[in-house]
């Protein structure tokens, strides 16, 4: 059993903890896609964890439901919307994102490898940020607001297109220095509670806190579809809100913080299927 750790996070609970193993369920989208929903750590965590797993395991059995079906996942709207704008030529260019890359399907895979390093730009890119080059560079068009409208129902487009393909995020290389600061940010216990990520997502995953299942907080189901707000999160506005709950002063949604925390935050999912878009409370 596990039991949390730390006053500050026992502060935070204002009732009754409880034990709750995630579920012992196997998550086959539309009848025909097995997605891996836990398999072994990778081996920069093999000091913490022996097993990562899908935060679909810590839901309830309608809401996973829900995301096995696309008919009856609600972020498959805004999917549809983004497949609809893929070919809408825009900017001083006239092109569309079809223009360069044809069917959405042939991005297949993509959404798997970021954030990644860009050589050319000599920055570890999210795939919004690259999204957002090729609008300004290649269409002469607006870049989109970081995880709003436009940008995150494309970017939930994108994971559609490679749900059941195995997170593979690199982290050595160019990119390392940036995964650093993101695993440093992770572990690092911000605001008046003094909680870090791993308090709540590595230490005390599987307990119950005001009725809700705390997961290990993988992220290969973003961009989620939360059932509390009605719709598609991203996953630096997910960052952003549970740096808020610890009380403390949160970065921006693309700020080179949050790329650099999304950057270590996929690692520890490399090897879990791309699920997005999920469903979770």
């Amino acid at each position: 059993m596990k039991y949390v750790t730390g006053a500050a996070l026992a502060s935070l609970l204002t009732t009754s903890l409880a034990f709750a193993d995630p579920v012992d369920d196997t998550l086959i989208l539309n009848e025909e896609t097995d997605m891996i929903t836990r398999t072994a750590a990778p081996a920069h965590l093999s000091d913490t964890l022996d097993e990562v797993m899908s935060g679909w395991l810590f839901r309830g059995t309608e809401t996973r439901a829900m995301q096995a079906d696309d008919f009856d996942n609600p972020g498959m709207i805004f999917v549809e919307q983004a497949q609809d704008s893929w070919m809408i030529a825009e900017g001083t260019e006239g092109k569309s994102c079809s223009s360069c890359h044809n069917d959405m399907d042939s991005m297949a895979g993509v959404k798997a490898t970021y954030p990644k390093w860009n050589e050319e730009a000599g920055e570890v890119r999210t795939l919004q940020m690259q999204m957002n080059n090729c609008r300004t560079e290649r269409m002469g068009a607006e870049a989109w607001g970081y995880d709003k409208t436009p940008a995150i129902n494309m970017e939930a487009a994108l994971s559609a297109v490679s749900r059941g393909l195995p997170v593979n995020v690199a982290i050595d290389g160019p990119a390392q220095s940036a995964w650093e600061l993101g695993k440093e940010l992770y572990y690092t216990r911000t605001g008046q509670l003094e909680l870090s990520c791993a308090n709540c997502h590595e230490d005390s995953y599987g307990m119950m806190i005001r009725a809700d299942h705390l997961s290990q907080g993988q992220i290969n189901g973003f961009p989620v579809y939360r059932l509390k707000n009605t719709k598609l999160n991203g996953v630096h506005s997910r960052f952003k809100g549970c740096v808020r709950d610890t009380r403390a002063e949160t970065y921006k949604p693309g700020s080179a913080e949050f790329v650099a925390l999304e950057l270590y935050v996929a690692s520890r999912g490399n090897g879990l299927s791309v699920e997005g878009p999920s469903i979770r409370n």
